[in-house]
């Protein structure tokens, strides 16, 4: 029928009436056609039209994702990538918090142009990609309090068509969200009441609690927060004021303060006995960190000192304690370590670990101190060689590396062991001993061939010059490989020195010793700071002497329990 449109017209006139509407209708149907190929042919190019135009935006929303996702991993990179790849330390520190916005921004822009991508997807008919697993959160806290919100439907009646049936419950889904509510004031209201006896003209009241700032404001728990804040959250006065002003209290800076001086000189006692059982152990830690010391005459500040002790890694009982100098020189330690008779403290015996710093020589000095004994940190040593591989191009500080990985698997395998196990295991074949014997006979041989005054040297000479100390684990199970342990504890004062900048006086300097190797000891212990600074406070002023080392971080147990 088609091949009649290039037929001429036929009048259908002359022709039998049969005839003549068969060939109308078979020009209608003919009209017909034309019309729908027409209009198939318009269907057809909007469609490559429409297609055109989705491939155009599916070609935008995967450049935007594939932007996103490398967004998300250069975040990463600089998070959590080496250090040769990722910022310098005070970059981070001060993009951290940036960094966090931007990833979860990030994520939540992928998650909408996802739905999005999911949405067109169906909206086309095809078959959509199964979506990401979702990271698995820990659990919230159970010791949290729980606000339950109930949420049922509106109607519990069967909806269907027919039915109208009362529905049954077969059970739950549960959702957890964590919130805040800012910290609240209150107040205690003592009251004292008055008892007279009117005949024999006697007046009977109850003494008053003795409280660590004797006609102050602040009770146990307000001292606890604001040296808490201070020296743990490393808040400057003026910022805690600022704080709680928001909830309607005025504390000024110099109340604060005046305190918080209370609370340290309140807590020296208690400093004195954790000093003593921080020496009672036989291995030790020590190290230093700068601080910088307002000197009010000069206008400006000086570099001073915060020496840190802990007991041995291995120990089972932790502990630290800080104590502020105003220098770097052996006679800090050699002071803090011999003791003062008039207090009953003894002289230290035993072994000291520390980095290779020349001023704990004379304080490990064998003619003057012949029951000390010197341990040096292997992570000192390893990182000299790290710094050769740097570029890559260290063949010696890439195996030496290697070399120091072996030890520390070995060493992460003995942790659990007593100090007897840990040694027996350490001298055992294929261990610790062998390895470092390894180490040595290799270091020895590559010293020959290495160039004096390189880098390369240096890194060798320093492993076997301090050899007999680097190895000082292999002879006591109790010697931990190195000092990482004091490193971690002395991080806090790294991160208040961005804080608050600097000491004001030598005397605070020293209240914020006392304070923080309280504080810090009770962490290592697993106590929440707060709780704990509370309650040796409340308590303080009613116990004796004799009871203080109740209140010792590694003694202390909540009054309460």
């Amino acid at each position: 029928m088609l091949g009649m449109l290039g037929l001429p017209s036929t009048d259908p006139q002359g022709l039998p009436p049969e005839v003549a509407a068969l060939i109308v209708r078979l020009q209608q149907q003919v009209l017909d056609q034309a019309q729908q190929l027409s209009e198939r042919d318009q269907a057809l190019a909007q469609r490559d039209a429409l297609l055109q135009s989705k491939d155009r935006e599916i070609a935008l929303r995967e450049a935007k994702i594939e932007k996103i996702q490398f967004e998300l991993a250069r975040l990463k990179r600089w998070t959590y990538g080496a250090k040769s790849e990722a910022m310098n330390a005070d970059q981070r520190r001060l993009f951290e918090e940036t960094l966090a916005e931007d990833e979860a921004a990030l994520r939540a822009q992928l998650e909408r142009l996802r739905r999005e991508a999911e949405a067109a997807t169906a909206a086309a008919g095809a078959k959509p990609k199964a979506p990401p697993r979702k990271p698995r959160r820990n659990p919230l806290p159970a010791h949290l309090r729980r606000v339950e919100h109930r949420h049922e439907p509106d109607h519990t009646d069967c909806q269907e068509q027919g039915c109208g049936r009362p529905m049954q419950r077969i059970g739950e889904d549960v959702t957890e969200r964590l919130d805040v509510v800012p910290a609240e004031f209150f107040v205690h209201r003592h009251i004292y009441g008055k008892w007279a006896c009117r005949h024999c003209q006697t007046l009977r009241q109850a003494p008053s609690v003795p409280e660590i700032v004797e006609g102050g404001i602040a009770a146990s728990g307000l001292l606890a927060h604001t040296a808490i804040s201070r020296f743990v959250d490393h808040l400057p006065y003026y910022r805690q004021e600022s704080i709680n002003a928001r909830s309607g209290v005025h504390t000024p800076r110099s109340t604060l303060a005046s305190a918080t001086g209370q609370v340290g000189a309140a807590l020296e006692p208690l400093y004195e006995l954790h000093k003593r059982f921080i020496l009672d152990c036989r291995v030790v830690h020590a190290d230093e960190t700068p601080v910088a010391l307002l000197d009010p005459g000069a206008g400006k500040t000086r570099r001073a000192y915060m020496w840190a002790y802990a007991r041995s890694w291995h120990d089972a009982v932790p502990g630290v304690i800080y104590e502020f100098c105003r220098g770097r020189g052996a006679q800090y330690p050699l002071a803090f370590l011999n003791g003062e008779d008039r207090l009953g403290a003894r002289r230290w015996s035993g072994t000291l670990l520390t980095d290779r710093y020349g001023a704990y020589d004379t304080v490990v000095d064998p003619r003057l101190y012949p029951g000390r004994i010197s341990a040096a940190c292997a992570a000192h040593a390893r990182r000299n060689f790290e710094e050769l591989t740097k570029d890559g191009t260290s063949p010696i500080g890439l195996d030496a590396l290697r070399r120091f990985a072996r030890i520390y698997e070995v060493e992460g395998e003995l942790k659990e062991l007593s100090d007897e196990q840990r040694l027996a295991q350490r001298q055992r074949q294929r261990l610790a001993r062998p390895l470092w014997h390894e180490m040595r006979q290799w270091l020895e041989l590559e010293r020959r061939v290495v160039a004096d005054g390189s880098a390369t040297a240096k890194a060798i000479d320093y492993t076997l010059v301090h050899w007999a100390a680097l190895t000082r684990q292999l002879e006591d199970g109790a010697v931990a490989l190195d000092n990482n342990h004091l490193e971690r504890q002395i991080k806090p004062w790294a991160m208040g020195r961005r804080a608050w900048q600097f000491v004001g006086s030598e005397l605070a300097g020293q209240r914020a010793a006392v304070i923080m190797s309280l504080v810090q000891s009770a962490r290592m212990n697993g106590h929440d700071p707060w709780a704990y600074l509370r309650d040796v406070l409340r308590r303080l002023p009613t116990l004796r002497n004799s009871q203080l080392d109740e209140l010792l971080p590694h003694r202390w147990v909540p009054a309460q329990a």
